[in-house]
């Protein structure tokens, strides 16, 4: 079993509690021994492939397989051309600092991101509802970006957005390869066709 699901907002990408107020993925009606390939956070929305069978998740997430994911991403306030360019060349990702043994704290370094696909929708997407919806400021305009990347740090796509001072108010996956959420409502998922399956196999 291969499938795609439309990943609401506030919802986890496992099956069990993690202590929050999210919820999981148990919640959806998916077979016995589904598990997700990857994840997105609870905070982020949009296409999820699960799957019972191991094979998917050695094929898709192998390092250096370099997976193109695209995602719309809402920001506040339009961000320059040079903003944009500096997306796509490469952003220097901070990453904190990690526990060593005995208390101490291991030296923050910085990790850069590969070259992205970035650009600014026109018109805007239509996209579903969100629920909670996102906070509105009168006074300032937000704007949806549409970027592609071909690997998946810790919160990547809203680190680069906040990199060049536009925080992500909203982000959907809508594509993982040449699969698209198309019309997939959120919370709903469906079995991936033949043709689909195989599109991944030849990645």
């Amino acid at each position: 079993m291969f499938a795609a699901f439309h990943k609401p907002f506030g919802v986890l990408s496992q099956f069990t509690p993690d202590g929050s107020p999210n919820r999981t993925l148990a919640e959806f009606g998916f077979p016995p021994d589904v598990y997700s390939i990857g994840r997105l956070d609870a905070d982020s929305e949009g296409l999820l492939l699960l799957s019972d069978e191991r094979y998917w998740t050695s094929r898709l997430m192998e390092p250096g397989r370099h997976v193109e994911k695209t995602y719309r991403v809402l920001v506040e306030r339009l961000p320059s051309a040079e903003s944009l360019e500096f997306l796509r060349s490469g952003v220097d990702l901070l990453e904190k600092p990690s526990r060593r043994r005995g208390g101490r704290s291991a030296e923050s370094r910085s990790l850069r991101t590969l070259p992205a696909h970035v650009e600014l929708l026109d018109p805007q997407p239509l996209v579903p509802e969100r629920i909670p919806p996102v906070r509105v400021r009168k006074t300032v305009r937000d704007y949806w970006l549409e970027i592609r990347i071909v690997e998946g740090k810790n919160r990547q796509v809203r680190r680069m957005t906040a990199a060049i001072g536009h925080p992500a108010l909203r982000l959907i996956r809508v594509a993982i390869g040449t699969l698209h959420i198309d019309t997939l409502p959120p919370g709903q998922w469906r079995e991936l066709t033949d043709e689909e399956r195989n599109n991944f196999a030849i990645l």
